[in-house]
């Protein structure tokens, strides 16, 4: 990806979409970067439709993100799946086009809030993860 906001002049793909996923998550704290080793990040256009069903949500564009997983210092189950970050790529255009806020910002707000849920965080302790990533 080239650039930074909206000056490119074509959609992010998956390759990038991870890539600014993957600079949030290297901007993290230290404390918070070492426990994600772990966790996998997956980038997919849309949220599955199970995944929305579940979820109550009816327009797929209303999820950019979501963590799936048992939070830090909640005992392992036999059969767990691992902890996953999961990005939706399209939504997350959306909400850039609708907003003008840059894209490196929406994903690395989404990265926060996803892993303020491994850690079992607050609101407010993710917007003070949020401000110390930026």
């Amino acid at each position: 990806m080239t650039g930074k906001g909206q000056s490119q002049s074509y959609a992010p793909g998956i390759a990038d979409m991870e890539a600014l996923a993957r600079d949030a998550m290297a901007r993290l704290p230290d404390p918070f970067r070492d426990f994600l080793s772990g966790v996998l990040l997956i980038v997919e256009e849309f949220a599955e439709d199970a995944v929305l069903a579940e979820m109550g949500i009816e327009d797929p564009f209303e999820l950019t993100g979501l963590y799936t997983g048992r939070p830090v210092g909640e005992p392992a189950a036999t059969g767990d799946m691992p902890a996953t970050i999961h990005l939706y790529r399209r939504p997350l255009l959306e909400e850039w086009i609708e907003t003008g806020v840059s894209l490196e910002s929406l994903v690395t707000h989404v990265i926060v809030h996803e892993v303020g849920h491994h850690f079992g965080l607050s609101d407010d302790d993710m917007h003070a993860l949020e401000d110390a990533a930026e």
